[in-house]
């Protein structure tokens, strides 16, 4: 099959493009960044370079595919940015996809969502993956579509590496005992390949993970990798976390949304609709990534 894959050579569309190449497949890549080429061409994927809100150059590079694997991607340095809206730029992003699936006639799409799509409130800044899910769900219903939501990755856990370092522990405005899910790049590339050569039919959601376990937890065995067997997660208020976020100097309304995020994992309510649809958890789990986690702790000064 002729597969477009979005979001460059990302944590989860490098690994998914070189499980869809080894499978056979003829991919192209979108990535906004012309220094990619020689990578994508490297692992045997076609570079196409443009921008996701360009709907005339999706438009093109869509024409003749079998399947789009369509992600809203913006990076890390974005949520810095204090002129950008993020809920208005995945809007337009989503948008643009939903245009060029149009003008192409792709009738597969595999869309990258999120926990936290079920709904608009109560989720933070997740709740521009509900957007976007909105945004698509408005498509021809000859136009079949699989959301994967997958929950928290793995590696935002790096994120803990400072605190862990400045004030030895773990700091947020959630934590305690209740367990909650987390999931690999890597696994998820997995039931993404997996999906894509199954059938399509009509809309359907598929929500991926690879381990569940509590606040408490995570810090036991991150902290028992990393020589801090006392390590623990401490719960702040609030404000004091929006504060933190916005002092590092995050956008304001970005900070709020993040915080608005964690606020909402106490007690469940993120997870309400993951627990209803519960996946079967896949191969990867937090022991296996405490090992990454452990030598970039010791990489960082």
């Amino acid at each position: 099959m002729k597969i477009i894959i979005t979001g460059s050579l990302g944590h989860i569309s490098k690994p998914l493009t070189k499980k869809l190449i080894q499978k056979g497949h003829s991919v192209t890549v979108i990535s906004s960044n012309p220094e990619r080429i020689k990578e994508i061409e490297a692992i045997g994927a076609i570079p196409s370079i443009g921008k996701m809100e360009d709907k005339e150059f999706l438009s093109q590079t869509f024409q003749g595919a079998d399947i789009v694997y369509a992600m809203e991607a913006i990076g890390y340095e974005s949520f810095f940015d204090h002129n950008l809206d993020i809920m208005e730029t995945i809007r337009r992003i989503a948008n643009s996809y939903k245009v060029a699936i149009e003008q192409s006639g792709i009738k597969r799409v595999i869309h990258l969502s999120s926990i936290g799509a079920h709904t608009n409130s109560n989720n933070g800044i997740l709740a521009f993956h509900h957007e976007a899910e909105n945004i698509l769900q408005k498509l021809p219903s000859n136009v079949s579509i699989k959301f994967m939501r997958p929950v928290g990755f793995y590696y935002n856990m790096f994120a803990f590496i400072q605190t862990i370092k400045t004030r030895g522990a773990i700091i947020s405005n959630y934590g305690g005992d209740e367990i909650e899910p987390w999931v690999s790049p890597s696994d998820i590339a997995d039931v993404i390949a997996e999906e894509i050569e199954k059938p399509f039919e009509g809309r359907s959601i598929r929500y991926i993970a690879s381990d569940e376990v509590s606040p408490n937890e995570i810090a036991k065995i991150l902290g028992e990798t990393i020589g801090k067997p006392d390590l623990k997660w401490l719960v702040i208020s609030d404000e004091e976390a929006l504060n933190g976020m916005i002092a590092a100097g995050m956008n304001p309304k970005t900070a709020k949304g993040f915080m608005e995020m964690n606020a909402s994992r106490r007690g469940g309510v993120l997870y309400e609709d993951y627990f209803r649809n519960r996946p079967i958890l896949e191969k990867t789990k937090l022991k296996d990534f405490a090992k990454n986690f452990a030598s970039a702790y010791e990489q960082m000064k």
